[in-house]
């Protein structure tokens, strides 16, 4: 039977990076963790931002249009990309794979790698406070836990979280500079 390359490459990561999530899932065992990183995660799938574009063009007027087209081209964007490398390596979320990591909430879809959520809290958290720095101290924070909400609810493995983070900071970086 044939493997692709990339499955053997998770599964190395996977064994690697398991402990580090499994201590980290310990934490969905206390309700007030579990609970808060739910809330995190759920703003995290898109109505924080969808409510921050909004939030923009209302205090903003004509000027809060600019920065609000940038976020939803790159918001677009990143969709489309998370989407296809989804798609095309396959990695299985660490609850999937190892038993004593717990799910705390339930998954988009079915594949771990790379976190669209991380990748979409950083672009939008990246191009919000570029247009508006005052936005950092609570944009920054909240980036950061939803990062972190993806390998606590047992959704994703570190590697997950940091290639997300990545790929936002690329994509954040590509739209301003188009913008």
């Amino acid at each position: 039977m044939y493997v692709r390359h990339e499955t053997r490459l998770f599964e190395r990561f996977d064994a690697f990076e398991f402990r580090i999530c499994e201590r980290l899932n310990r934490g969905c065992r206390r309700h007030a963790v579990r609970d808060l990183f739910r809330v995190v995660s759920r703003l995290g799938d898109g109505v924080l931002w969808y409510v921050l574009a909004l939030a923009i063009v209302v205090w903003n007027g004509e000027a809060g249009i600019h920065p609000a087209l940038v976020m939803a081209g790159a918001g677009v964007f990143g969709w489309a990309l998370y989407k296809l490398l989804k798609s095309r390596l396959v990695r299985e979320r660490p609850y999937i794979t190892f038993e004593r990591i717990l799910p705390g909430t339930a998954p988009l879809d079915r594949y771990s790698f790379p976190s669209g959520h991380t990748l979409h809290a950083v672009s939008f958290t990246w191009i919000a406070v570029s247009f508006y720095p005052a936005l950092g101290w609570v944009l920054v924070p909240f980036a950061a836990l939803v990062g972190a909400s993806r390998v606590v609810l047992g959704l994703h493995y570190p590697s997950d979280v940091v290639v997300g983070a990545a790929l936002g900071a690329t994509i954040a970086t590509g739209a301003l500079s188009l913008a």
